[in-house]
């Protein structure tokens, strides 16, 4: 059901929770692997190919995230209005959801308003705090993420699903 996609060409990783770069400060995986769900696999591949065209790259934060990931993940900020709670089971954690950001052609990271995992309002796809050239470039990967088929959460601008995330089963016992 999982795919590794670790080595997509045309995809660029940074898998924050197998370093302590994340907001725990805390190593949460144990190597910097990258799977999703066969069909948000092929979707990504549709994002990547749209955001090439445009003369974007992709840089994925997170993909499938296991359970036992979640619960570090809540133990720690356990606020459901960005992780959710570990008994009813995240997009995340079914391997149909990733977190992302967009670069440039070189592999520059643009200015999307705040940092991956900045639990503040500023995240928010329609928050207007942030500068006018970080609204483009949320609309930007919008737009591209949207039009590869995949689903958002208002609250994060780096968060992208499958539609009806919870039709897709609970992935158990497969660790990174």
């Amino acid at each position: 059901m999982l795919v590794d996609i670790t080595n997509k060409q045309g995809l660029l990783l940074d898998i924050r929770y197998a370093s302590s770069n994340n907001f725990t400060g805390q190593t949460i995986y144990s190597q910097p692997k990258l799977y999703l769900h066969k069909q948000a696999a092929l979707l990504l591949d549709k994002a990547i190919e749209i955001a090439s065209k445009c003369g974007y790259q992709l840089k994925v934060f997170d993909g499938f995230r296991p359970s036992s990931a979640q619960y570090k993940l809540w133990e720690h900020t356990p606020n459901p209005n960005f992780i959710t709670p570990p008994d009813k089971g995240s997009p995340h954690t079914r391997g149909v959801a990733v977190d992302l950001t967009l670069c440039d052609e070189n592999g520059k990271e643009l200015d999307l308003g705040t940092d991956f995992d900045d639990f503040t309002a500023k995240s928010f796809h329609s928050n207007l705090e942030i500068s006018k050239k970080a609204q483009i470039n949320r609309k930007i990967l919008l737009g591209i993420m949207t039009a590869a088929g995949w689903d958002y959460f208002e609250n994060e601008w780096w968060h992208y699903q499958l539609h009806h995330p919870r039709g897709y089963p609970l992935i158990d016992g497969f660790e990174i």
